[in-house]
């Protein structure tokens, strides 16, 4: 490896991976801040992303618990447990609510998510001056 005092940048020449006549460069940077802002736009993007997730599983899977007959079957057992068939499990976790509860989910783990991101960017940037953050290398190959 040669060194290249102008730039501060580590060459190095591999003829078995590298058929042209340049050689690939090694740069090793230090990750010393992460922008909260940004962390933040990101994060919340996740959370979205996490909601819409949340919703559509929730939509797809109490579809298949009705379509099985589980709700059914959970009928059948709290009447025989309460002694009556006046308990219905599907009035109670109709789609409606389900999806529902799922969307009040979603959006509290939306909040979260996204207040927890500008957080940990923020002690991220504390550890960073306090250690020198970390160490990180890129090529051009």
């Amino acid at each position: 490896m040669a060194r290249d005092k102008k730039q501060g940048l580590q060459w190095r020449a591999d003829a078995s991976s590298n058929t042209s006549s340049e050689p690939t460069t090694n740069v090793r940077l230090r990750l010393v801040y992460i922008d909260w802002v940004s962390t933040l736009k990101i994060s919340f993007l996740v959370g979205i992303v996490q909601a819409v997730v949340i919703i559509i599983a929730t939509a797809i899977l109490h579809v298949v618990i009705v379509q099985t007959g589980i709700f059914a079957a959970a009928n059948a057992v709290l009447g025989s447990v309460v002694g009556g068939s006046g308990f219905d499990v599907n009035t109670v976790l109709s789609f409606g609510q389900s999806v529902g509860f799922a969307a009040v989910i979603g959006i509290l783990n939306l909040l979260v998510l996204t207040i927890l991101g500008a957080i940990f960017a923020m002690i991220y940037n504390v550890i960073a001056r306090m250690t020198g953050g970390i160490k990180i290398g890129f090529t051009n190959k």
